[in-house]
């Protein structure tokens, strides 16, 4: 069974908000429905999208679990992304935390290695 996962990110305003999505997913969308959305597939059947919603922005949490925490926020930085938050969980787990210009957050979150 194949299970495609749409993950979105309502923004106030979509001009605004894609140049900060292609610098924090590092490339152009995979796709532009239309020209109030642009969608990025981050694993296979997976994708995030941004739409410009400005009743419901900011107010979206995703999270992603990853095996290479460190060089993903690594990444971020050298294009200019640094994280808003970092959280330690019992038992080695951590959680970075990044916001878009409306307080969307978009997490990514690893284990101790």
């Amino acid at each position: 069974m194949t299970l495609d996962l749409f993950a979105g990110i309502p923004v106030t305003d979509y001009a605004t908000a894609l140049p900060w999505y292609e610098r924090f997913f590092g490339r152009e969308p995979s796709s532009l429905p239309n020209d109030i959305e642009a969608v990025w597939e981050v694993a296979e059947h997976r994708y995030v999208y941004i739409v410009q919603d400005p009743e419901r922005a900011g107010n979206a949490l995703v999270l992603s679990y990853v095996d290479d925490l460190g060089d993903r926020v690594a990444d971020l930085a050298r294009r200019g992304i640094e994280p808003a938050r970092r959280e330690t969980f019992e038992g080695g787990a951590t959680k970075v935390t990044f916001q878009d210009a409306d307080g969307n957050e978009i997490a990514f979150g690893g284990g101790p290695g």
